[in-house]
């Protein structure tokens, strides 16, 4: 499976950017391995939620702590999504 996002590092952060034009049953929900820091850096009209929760919009610069082994996802927005990624 190709992943619906390009990234690469940049210092301790990975720099991970989603188009608006990935087709929207790519954004899986799934589980990361390490606790993860992730902060926007642009776009607009994304979604981010948790298990058991309702999607919240995404808010430039405002940190999403996601624990380790919990399911998420993201919800398509209207422009590019880049975001910021510290794993601890």
């Amino acid at each position: 499976m190709v992943n619906p996002y390009k990234e690469f590092k940049q210092g301790s952060y990975i720099i991970r950017t989603f188009e608006p034009t990935v087709n929207e049953s790519e954004l899986v929900w799934h589980r990361d391995k390490k606790d993860r820091v992730v902060i926007p850096i642009s776009g607009k009209g994304w979604r981010f939620q948790m298990d058991n929760d309702l999607p919240k919009d995404i808010q430039i610069g405002e940190e999403i702590f996601i624990p380790k082994n919990t399911f998420h996802r993201l919800h398509l927005g209207e422009s590019v999504l880049k975001v910021k990624i510290l794993e601890k």
